[in-house]
């Protein structure tokens, strides 16, 4: 390593969606913030391979972390937006059950949702077939506060602000070692210009990154290292011309939410993600997955041209637990949860992370006060 040293008042790893808003937050409390980014620009991981949906929180458990700041995260996001001239478009979500049998699951998805706070319109199947007409459904379930955003022009918003308020960002900047004692932090810094940074305060907001770098940290109770699984899924884009305005989701399949269609900002129609466990990161996308995205589509959606279905791209969800373990929460650990001042690691932030981003930050300016 080469002999340059800093001492920063605060450092957060990671300058995806998360890492940005939590940055910020910490810059606008008046804190010398800067963020190391292992990549050549913002939000390259997670952050650039989602479906850019702000979940209105419907699914979570309730109390659940999830729950609790996908719907602060929800609010806040949408007034962020507006203020900020981000672009985004709360066009709504269908859930529609393909068959009277699942009728009753739309009753449950309702009432749970209910619990988080979120209200949701039961309609029959009359009456979807009138909104959505080239919709195949039995029943269905509206979400108005469903929509979508334009995750890069956020990002660039965030670091704007991060900027405005003092705060840096450092590309090319991975962390490979930390060290934290006698109330610092002490990071060594690969890349381009290595060096050695001693932070007073540190955020761990790294991604997929955010679990390994526990491997190689000195000071952290062996208890705060999790294991991680990664959960692929990909995404396939419909060419031309579609019917559909508001995203389609069908009722929840075991370990994932099903072949639905979400929406970009110029209404181009994409399908996914599906859930593929794998070993390692890896965003190839098989183009014989889309016989199955077909065949779940077309339960809904009967009028669909296979044909026009394209290979788009991956993303992968960083898991706290495999595909047998269910239910997992954000982790988002700070002095009270592991012992060391002035620390806060995120692990497992996954969706609905970028709907949550806003809420997140605050939770994690909380934690560090």
């Amino acid at each position: 390593m080469a002999s340059d040293f800093l001492e920063l008042d605060t450092v957060v790893i990671g300058a995806g969606v998360v890492g940005l808003a939590i940055a910020r937050a910490l810059a606008l409390t008046g804190r010398d913030v800067v963020v190391l980014e292992a990549g050549d620009r913002v939000g390259e991981g997670i952050s650039s391979r989602n479906s850019e949906v702000i979940h209105a929180g419907i699914y979570y458990p309730q109390n659940s972390l999830k729950a609790r700041l996908c719907v602060e995260g929800r609010r806040q996001l949408y007034d962020y937006c507006g203020a900020h001239k981000v672009a985004y478009h709360k066009c709504g979500k269908w859930i529609v059950a393909t068959d009277e049998a699942q009728n009753p699951r739309l009753e449950n998805i309702q009432s749970h949702a209910a619990l988080n706070g979120v209200d949701l319109s039961l309609m029959g199947g009359d009456a979807v077939a009138r909104k959505v007409p080239d919709v195949r459904a039995s029943a269905g379930l509206w979400s108005p506060e469903t929509g979508i955003v334009d995750t890069h022009g956020l990002m660039l918003s965030l670091l704007g602000e991060l900027e405005d308020a003092g705060g840096s960002l450092a590309l090319r900047s991975p962390v490979v070692r930390v060290e934290s004692v006698e109330g610092a932090h002490v990071l060594q810094v690969a890349g381009a210009a290595p060096c050695t940074v001693k932070a007073r305060h540190l955020v761990n907001a790294a991604g997929l990154g955010a679990v390994p770098l526990t491997g190689a940290w000195t000071g952290l109770p062996d208890e705060q290292r999790p294991t991680q699984w990664f959960a692929r899924g990909v995404y396939f884009s419909y060419g031309g011309r579609h019917p559909f305005h508001n995203l389609i989701y069908p009722v929840p399949e075991t370990g994932g939410l099903g072949v639905h269609l979400t929406l970009d900002l110029a209404g181009q129609a994409r399908f996914g993600p599906d859930v593929e466990w794998i070993e390692r990161e890896d965003y190839s996308v098989d183009p014989q997955r889309v016989h199955a995205f077909a065949e779940g589509i077309r339960k809904w959606w009967p009028g669909l041209e296979s044909d026009r279905l394209h290979p788009a791209y991956a993303g992968i969800r960083p898991k706290l637990r495999d595909a047998e373990g269910g239910f997992f929460d954000f982790r988002i650990d700070g002095p009270e949860e592991h012992g060391v001042p002035g620390l806060v690691n995120l692990f497992g932030i996954e969706s609905p992370g970028l709907t949550a981003c806003l809420a997140i930050a605050d939770l994690v300016t909380r934690k560090l006060t």
